[in-house]
This record gives C-alpha cells, structure tokens and sequence, in this order.
C-alpha cells in the first residue's frame, strides 16, 4: 500500500502552492508577534511623582522649574538620596494663601524636624512628553503597578487553557477551521481591547484573546508542517517561526511611529481580519482529511496541489494506508500522551523544554526594562538577534540533526546566563554580548522545540500534543514576571541564575529524545513508540557483510513501517 508521503512526492512535496501557503501563514505569524509581547508598548511607564493639591498654581505664581516643584513637593527616596520619591509626597495642602516662593516647606514645617508624608492619593503626574499608555491612563504605577503583571498573566493563563481546547478542536474538526475561528474571534477581542473602557475591561478582552489566538496559530503550524515532504518540514518549520521574529522588528517601528496604546491596538488587530481571506486561500490539511477517512476531500486537496505545482496526481487514493483500523477516526486524549512509555517520557521532556523556553525568552526580553535605555532600540535589538538564530538552524539541523542543535540552544542559554551574572558591570558591553548570545541560544531552543515535537507524535494525536505541551510555555510566561522582578529586588542577576540553570538542565534532558532526521512523521501509536529504535535493533552481521555508504544510512533510520503497510510482493 501506499504512504501519504508517497502522495505528496507525486504531487510535489514543496512546490509552488506549498510556498504560497507558507507565505501566508508567515504573515499571519509575524502579526501574532504584537499579541504575545505587545504588553511592553501598551504598558510603557513613563517617569511620574505624585500630585500634590494646589502646586501647579504656586509653580506658576513662583516660577519653579520642575527639579524645583520636586525639591518642594517630595521626599527623598531614601535617607540621603539625591532622587526622589515616585509613590509618596509631603502631605502638604499647597493652596494655602501665606506661602513663601523661597523656602515654602519653612511655612509648613512650623518647628518640627519632619514633615508628614503620605502616599499619591490625589493621582500622579507623568512627565511631558510622554505618550498613552495603560499606566498613565489606568494609574498603574506605585501600589497599583503588578496590575500590569496580573493582565499580561492573564493573558498567558489565556494561552494556557485555549490552546488545549483549540488544539483538541483542530483534531477534531480540522486545521484550517481552527485557525480561521482563532483569527476572526480573536480580530474581534483586539477591538474590544483598543475600547475598554477601564483596567478590569481591558483584562477581560486580553485574557479572551488568550483563549481565542495560539491554538489557532498552532494549528495553521501544524498544517504547513503536514502539507509539505520529509525533506522539507524543517525549512517550512523554522521559516514560519523565523517571521515571529521579523514580527517583533517591525512591531518597534510601529510603536514608534504610533505610540499612542489605542491607536498602536488598533492598528496591530485591523490586518487580523485581512487573514480571513484565508478561507479561499488555504486548504485543509489533506494528511489530516485521509486520517478522518475523508479520500473524497483529500483528493480534491491534492489534485488542487498537483495542479498548481503542475504535476499529475497518478497513484490511486484508495491504496493509502494512513492509520490502522484502531485509530481510525479516533480522538485524541491527554491519556494517549502518558499511556505508552516512549510517548510518556517524549512528554514530560517536551513539557518541561516548552516551558523553559518561554520562562528564560520571556525572562531575557523583559530584563531590558530593568536595564534601562530606549525600549524601542532594545526591542529592536531583541529581534534582531533572533534573525542569526533561525539561520543557523537551517543550516544544521539537515546536517547533523534535531537533538544537537536543539540541546545546544539550551547549553548556550544556560552558560551565557551564569556567565553574563558574575561580569562586574563596569564592563556592560562584555555583559551586553554574551547575554545576546543567551537570547540567540533560546530562540534557537524555542525554533526547535515546537518543530521536534510535531515529529514525534503520531497523525491523529499530533495537533493536540503540540497544543497540550506548549501550554507549558504560558505557565513559563505567567512565572517569569515574577522570578524577575522579585528576585531583582534581591540581587539584580539573581534572575539569570535561575535561567541559566533551568535552560541546563532543559538541554541536559534533550539528549534523551531519539533523533528524527531523515524520518517520516508517525501515523500510529506504534510508529511514535518505535522512533529511533530500528537502528538498535538492525542485525549486526547485516552491516558488517554489506556496509552502507553514508547516505544509505541516514535513510535507514526512517520510521519503521508497520506490516499493514508492506507491499505483498
């Protein structure tokens, strides 16, 4: 019988109709980029203090200069400290009609060696210049400030609880409509976002666009990585991650050039609804619509493809055998992933790797913000170095696998993390390099972890794996806030130490996976179980009376075929 990657070398495996969809969806995921980190530029905090009563008339009558209003109006930081408080002010009513110009606090102070202090409970003042945010227009600075924190977690948990749902869904009823269902509510949470009217509103609609967008997202990856040949996943795979990070270099010229919050929403969720055009534009996933005993619209798919390509669709469908009667049009469950003990442990470890990705990307990014400096340059930078990442995994994972490259990311991360935390900091650009090739070597880990894990499960299982294991990466993003800025407080590189011993320890169980270079993605239960271990068991004498040469090799560790799939000839 026939395999579906027969199908698709008859049809062409990656030609101009596969291009075409993996252009589209490369749109699609560059404007998913503003959703996942777009809290940097909708909660920018600008420089503020606290108002204080009756001050703006007497800086007016008297002629202070700012530093001067500050000098009067607020208490030192610390004992000693030549800045000021930012969440407290004297508690002085300055509408009192005797006050000096000079030496106003003299007035106030009346004999006594301290003057009452209290904190901004007349709002706060934000300096000149500064643009719309959610801070400035919701007050989330001072004691009001992890609210910031609580809507970007809500927006991972979001993440988190949608994408298994959505995941399960695209098994189910398909890739192509999970997705486009994820566009167009998504589309509609984003309007919802640009007019909330408050801060409880506007978490409410980002935590729905969480639940609504990644698991669409997923499953238009996933659909691109089954519509194309073996030799070919991995250009398509990181190729669409890649235009994630060309996502984030055009999101800081955006927010620069709109860096009002309404307007930069608006503007980031108007092209969502262009997406949906998708509906004309993209196919179902045929690999999914054979597993699902539907021949009738898979082959209509493929004869769409064949002809774009301008091949001709010669083997008869009906001699494909793409699952086995046991899993024929059955659903996926979270037991299928722990039921059988090689997809148990491919689990845990994926689990585990989603989840440091996330923690230490997302750590790294958001460590900009404690460093100072202009956060549009920054972000910049931050996607900029993502670009040498992609690249150097296509050119190595064809070459030498998926394990090295993809344990090597975690290494490189774990090392320049600790590294970057013991140079003294008079040395910033030596800090500033080695601590870029940390966030190269996570993005490099982030390419490579969902990529793996779509090869590892079989047809049936596959969306709803990738979707159950991802979650991983939003309970990353939920604690990475947390892990940096309470642990900043104690010692400013305390983060980095946890990071890099995470990312360690996540390389460390990567080399636990079998390698998948040269095979074809599983069908069954019993081809994920089998990954890696025909070349174990293969007869010694074999090799050793008919040595192979070294492409032959390579090909003889594809996934084992089952017997139901052996020509009787």
């Amino acid at each position: 019988m026939t395999t579906f990657d027969d199908l698709l070398e008859d049809v062409g495996e990656f030609g101009v109709y596969q291009k075409t969809v993996l252009f589209l969806l490369c749109l699609a995921t560059a404007v998913f980029s503003y959703l996942y980190v777009g809290i940097v530029f909708l909660a920018v905090t600008p420089n503020h203090w606290c108002r204080s009563p009756g001050v703006a008339e007497l800086r007016e009558k008297c002629g202070w200069s700012l530093e001067e209003e500050w000098n009067h109006t607020l208490p030192p930081e610390q004992a000693g400290s030549s800045s000021y408080s930012r969440c407290e002010r004297y508690a002085i009513d300055w509408n009192a009609t005797s006050t000096g110009c000079e030496t106003p606090l003299l007035f106030f102070q009346n004999g006594s060696a301290e003057l009452p202090i209290t904190t901004c409970k007349d709002g706060w003042e934000f300096e000149d210049g500064s643009f719309p945010s959610i801070v400035t227009e919701f007050g989330l600075v001072c004691a009001e400030a992890w609210k910031v924190d609580l809507s970007q977690a809500c927006l991972n948990l979001g993440f988190m609880v949608g994408t298994i749902f959505l995941g399960f869904g695209a098994d189910i009823y398909g890739r192509k409509r999970c997705f486009l269902f994820s566009i167009f509510s998504t589309s509609v949470a984003g309007l919802a976002v640009a007019f909330a009217p408050n801060y409880l509103w506007f978490t409410i609609f980002r935590t729905l666009q969480g639940l609504l967008s990644k698991g669409g997202w997923l499953s238009a990856y996933v659909l691109i990585t089954e519509l194309v040949g073996m030799e070919y996943r991995r250009t398509v795979g990181v190729v669409t991650q890649m235009c994630f990070s060309f996502g984030l270099i055009v999101l800081a010229a955006v927010a620069y050039l709109i860096p009002a919050w309404r307007n930069l929403q608006l503007t980031a969720t108007i092209p969502n609804f262009c997406i949906l055009t998708y509906y004309w534009l993209m196919p179902e996933s045929p690999r999914w619509l054979l597993s699902r005993k539907n021949k009738e619209e898979a082959m209509k798919v493929l004869q769409k493809i064949a002809k774009k390509n301008r091949q001709t669709f010669s083997i008869n469908i009906e001699t494909v055998q793409i699952e086995d009667c046991d899993n024929a049009l059955k659903s996926p469950s979270f037991s299928d992933l722990v039921t059988t003990p090689q997809i148990r442990k491919h689990t845990f470890i994926l689990m585990f790797n989603w989840f440091a990705s996330a923690l230490v990307y997302l750590g790294l990014v958001m460590r900009l913000g404690i460093l100072g400096g202009n956060i549009y340059i920054n972000f910049f930078i931050s996607g900029v170095v993502e670009i040498p990442a992609a690249i150097i995994i296509i050119l190595l994972i064809d070459r030498v696998g998926r394990r090295f490259p993809f344990a090597a990311g975690n290494f490189l991360a774990g090392a320049s993390c600790l590294i970057t935390a013991i140079i003294p900091n008079d040395l910033y650009w030596l800090k500033a390099v080695i601590s870029s090739l940390g966030k190269l070597g996570i993005t490099a880990t982030f390419l490579m972890v969902c990529f793996v894990n779509t090869e590892l499960y079989p047809t049936f299982l596959r969306n709803f794996a990738v979707s159950v294991c991802s979650t991983m990466s939003d309970i990353g993003g939920i604690v990475a806030p947390f892990i940096l800025y309470r642990l900043a407080h104690i010692w400013i590189e305390m983060p980095l130490v946890v990071f890099g011993v995470i990312a360690l320890i996540a390389g460390a169980l990567v080399l636990l996976l079998p390698e998948t270079m040269g095979m074809a993605l599983p069908e069954t239960i019993e081809d994920a179980e089998n990954i890696g271990r025909e070349k174990k068991t293969a007869p010694k004498a074999t090799h050793e009376l008919f040595p192979l040469h070294p492409s032959v090799e390579t090909s003889s560790n594809k996934q084992p075929v089952s017997e139901k799939m052996i020509p009787s000839s």
